[in-house]
């Protein structure tokens, strides 16, 4: 299991999912992988879905509740507790976001591609991170603090685009309801120390399935029943369930969704036929990040408190960049979200996820190899610092 909660590990796995995925996709029993995606489970004339969408809707609603623990905890009692400290991974976070969707548009702005503007956004911190432990040992604690906060921030803009921007025919009665479910399961989690423990837990697993079939029924994206419960649910409990939860969704939940979402058959056309989706994505993920990040972060660093901010150069700030055009898990759904009724342009928009990421990944490498040479150089004998693990959070706050 410690090896599942490791940072380096998880990323090698998504990234062998990935990988795996799209050569099955592309082999002889390509067709029969991806229909067998498309099949159909549960209770026939009551409550089916398809097996991609049970991992898409189902599955990653519990990476989003360990998205929505961690934040909640930041927003509180992390880096992000107060506007002082989080002001300048927010100025850059919105570079970061502004300047490929800017970039996108310009490959995709008049086709019927530009719906799919919010792909390039996102920031995988799985990844990110993975990349960081990998190639980053010497690096300061405030180059990493700098790209947490950044990947929480560009977490919640996923998330507000996934609830506002792919819903469709909201049953406010029934989002209602799920809004009750959810307070009640909050107010409930803080009886979890009490001595009928067990009996408050199963009753909150069942009221947690109940919030995520109701808000699925509602119309909106049934992973913000994740996000919703990860907010509400007390820290300290929270903190327990994303600890015992993590290394299932390292080790299933991601490498599952990675896997369905680039079951994608690559289009035999040359490149000039490919969708403007692709190529805006392709470049808008590796491009758009650094140049994004880079100038906001500068920028950030000289309009905020010299005392608050972290001991950043410009370099560092590319390398965060870099970093941050790690799209995938994020960028993969909002693909299959976007174009969910245009099978063509999903399958090139996520290509498009996969090779930007990629470019990103050896960028990002590259970057903070160099940086961490840098650093190491400069202090021989500092010792490598790691992001605490989850469970560190626990002791903080016990």
């Amino acid at each position: 299991m410690s090896l599942l909660r490791s940072a380096r590990f998880p990323a090698i796995v998504l990234l062998i999912a990935a990988v795996l995925a799209l050569v099955l996709a592309n082999s002889p029993w390509g067709e029969a992988i991806v229909e067998l995606k498309e099949s159909y489970l549960g209770i026939p004339g009551v409550f089916e879905m398809s097996i991609g969408h049970w991992v898409q809707d189902g599955l990653l609603a519990i990476f989003f509740f360990i998205v929505a623990v961690e934040l909640q905890f930041e927003l509180t009692n992390g880096e992000l507790n107060s506007a002082r400290k989080a002001l300048q991974p927010a100025i850059a976070a919105a570079g970061g976001v502004l300047i490929p969707i800017a970039v996108f548009l310009v490959f995709a702005a008049g086709s019927d591609a530009a719906d799919g503007w919010p792909i390039p956004t996102a920031t995988d911190i799985a990844f990110a991170l993975g990349v960081l432990a990998v190639f980053g040992r010497g690096l300061p604690s405030g180059i990493r603090i700098f790209l947490l906060a950044l990947a929480i921030l560009d977490d919640i803009v996923g998330i507000v685009f996934i609830a506002v921007l792919f819903t469709n025919d909201v049953d406010l009665g029934l989002l209602a309801l799920a809004a009750v479910v959810v307070a009640v399961f909050g107010v409930l989690s803080r009886s979890l120390d009490s001595r009928a423990r067990v009996a408050v837990a199963i009753t909150l697993v069942l009221l947690a399935l109940t919030s995520w079939v109701l808000v699925y029924l509602s119309g909106v994206h049934a992973t913000i029943a994740g996000v919703a419960l990860g907010l509400a649910m007390a820290q300290r409990p929270a903190l327990r369930a994303r600890h015992a939860l993590e290394p299932w969704a390292n080790g299933i939940v991601l490498p599952l969704f990675a896997f369905s979402a680039a079951l994608v058959i690559i289009p035999m056309v040359s490149p000039t036929q490919l969708s403007p989706a692709f190529w805006g994505i392709l470049v808008a993920l590796p491009v758009g990040k650094i140049i994004g990040i880079s100038i906001a972060g500068w920028i950030s660093l000289r309009i905020g408190s010299r005392r608050a901010a972290p001991h950043l150069s410009l370099l560092d700030l590319i390398a965060a960049g870099a970093l941050g055009g790690i799209g995938f898990t994020v960028s993969l759904l909002l693909a299959e979200l976007a174009f969910a009724d245009e099978p063509l342009v999903r399958d090139e928009a996520m290509l498009g996820v996969l090779g930007g990421s990629a470019i990103s990944i050896v960028l990002a490498g590259i970057l903070v190899a160099q940086r961490a040479r840098h650093y190491r150089r400069a202090a021989p004998d500092t010792r490598d610092e790691r992001l605490p693990p989850p469970e560190t959070h626990e002791g903080q706050i016990a």
